[in-house]
């Protein structure tokens, strides 16, 4: 066995090893991106443009919404909640009233 032999080789895929910009600032490491795909939906412009008013108010009063995508997944992932409580739901209330 030589003394070469006893070194172990870095695993560079591993997840779980410290982040050097991380250690060297003393800040947090960034959390890893969520796969995301990109999709396509129909909607109509009085609702796209009140989702850009929306958005755009919300930068304004300095609410930390980082982009558009953000804003929609969270209000689609709202709504999945609210559709998930059954009869108590709202929106299941308004698509059977349409």
């Amino acid at each position: 066995m030589t003394p070469s032999d006893d070194k172990t080789i870095p695993d560079f895929f591993d997840e779980r090893r410290m982040d050097p910009v991380s250690v060297a600032t003393g800040r947090p490491a960034p959390k890893p991106d969520i796969p995301k795909k990109k999709v396509g939906f129909y909607f109509s412009e009085a609702l796209l443009d009140r989702f850009n008013r929306k958005f755009h108010q919300l930068k304004l009063d300095g609410v930390p919404v980082e982009n558009k995508s953000m804003l929609a997944e969270m209000a689609l992932s709202f709504a999945l909640d609210d559709m998930d409580r059954g009869k108590a739901s709202y929106l299941l209330e308004k698509l059977k009233k349409s």
